[in-house]
């Protein structure tokens, strides 16, 4: 106590603020660091309705995984890429520069060069195909040959995106991507997107030929792909495969209701009568309930069918509410009756007002 007394008062604050700047030291290293975690990865959205969502969740997932992928080295992915027919190389010779080139793969998966003649090069990574050069080289021309190998352009590992997104075509990659990822390439879902990715993996890549090639197609669910945890959802995607995102069916209501048009069925699921017409906004005042009927496309034969549907039955519950396929289309036509009523009583709520105003 004497000696915190004998203090000076700079002295005691100095000491103060030494003893503060630990315990903030001791509180920030014993602070929980899981939150922080948490945060590079956004929750699951679990009620994905709109196009617009599916794409917002899809972005947040392909910025995770390119974090992810940034940490891999540039040279590493060259040296894991396989070269194919088609692809364009750039041949470096650094103790015979007349010998370097820049050449393309031929369908047969060979290289030309100069004093070497021809080279298979389809099969193998950059680096190995170095390693064969600098041997044939040395079995022939130059002492300690140093060969290298850059990939100038990929022609030989396509996949092909089409279907509903926002730009169809066929895109090269390295080695296999995800589904997440290919569809980032794509630009992400068009508005009339459906609920599946197909994906048909092709049946030559990486075949060893041991056993006969088998062409795979398997189908994920995009609700599942963008909200599960499971990453088995995110199916591998490799060159030479098709992924294929499946159109929303369509519904329409055309005739007497408040707003016509087509609706997506988001889920690729049914939906009734009723429900279309309350997308629709209800009926007019001059549709015609008992004559609503249901267009309908034969699959089979492709001929159109007419159900008929009477509306007031459904309403009151004596009659059930038919059920909508995709591609159907509801007509409520327009009742003539109604019709005529409706202009009587606005002719004559006009030659009343009329009357009312010139008495005034």
């Amino acid at each position: 106590m004497k000696a915190i007394a004998a203090m000076t008062p700079r002295e005691n604050r100095n000491r103060c603020r030494a003893a503060l700047g630990r315990w903030f030291l001791a509180a920030l290293l014993a602070a929980p660091l899981p939150a922080v975690a948490a945060a590079q990865e956004p929750a699951p959205e679990k009620d994905l309705k709109t196009t617009e969502e599916y794409n917002h969740r899809l972005n947040q997932l392909e910025q995770i995984l390119e974090t992810g992928a940034g940490t891999r080295a540039a040279g590493a992915a060259m040296d894991e890429y396989v070269i194919g027919p088609e692809d364009l190389l750039e041949i470096t010779v650094f103790e015979a520069a007349e010998m370097s080139r820049t050449v393309r793969v031929a369908a047969g998966g060979e290289i030309t060069l100069p004093l070497v003649g021809p080279v298979r090069a389809a099969g193998l990574t950059p680096r190995a195909l170095e390693s064969v050069m600098e041997e044939l080289l040395r079995r022939t021309y130059l002492k300690d040959p140093h060969a290298g190998v850059f990939v100038r352009e990929m022609q030989s590992h396509p996949v092909s995106v089409f279907g509903a997104v926002k730009k169809p075509g066929v895109y090269q990659i390295r080695g296999e991507k995800t589904v997440i990822e290919v569809l980032a390439l794509a630009e992400g879902l068009a508005d009339d997107a459906g609920d599946t990715v197909v994906v048909e993996h092709s049946a030559t890549y990486g075949h060893s030929g041991a056993e006969p090639p088998r062409a795979e197609t398997v189908e994920v669910s995009l609700k599942s792909l963008l909200t599960s945890s499971d990453s088995r959802a995110n199916v591998r995607v490799r060159p030479g495969d098709i992924v294929k995102v499946t159109r929303a069916g369509i519904v329409y209501v055309i005739g007497e209701v408040k707003k016509p048009g087509g609706f997506l069925l988001r889920t690729n699921e049914n939906i009734s009568v009723l429900q279309a017409l309350a997308l629709a906004e209800g009926l007019t005042r001059t549709s015609a309930k008992g004559q609503t009927r249901i267009l309908r496309t034969n699959p089979d034969t492709g001929k159109r069918e007419e159900l008929r549907v009477h509306l007031g039955d459904v309403l009151s519950g004596r009659a059930p509410d038919p059920v909508l396929q995709a591609r159907d289309i509801v007509f409520v036509p327009n009742s003539a009756v109604k019709s005529a009523l409706l202009r009587g009583s606005e002719a004559a709520i006009s030659i009343v007002s009329g009357t009312l105003i010139y008495h005034r």
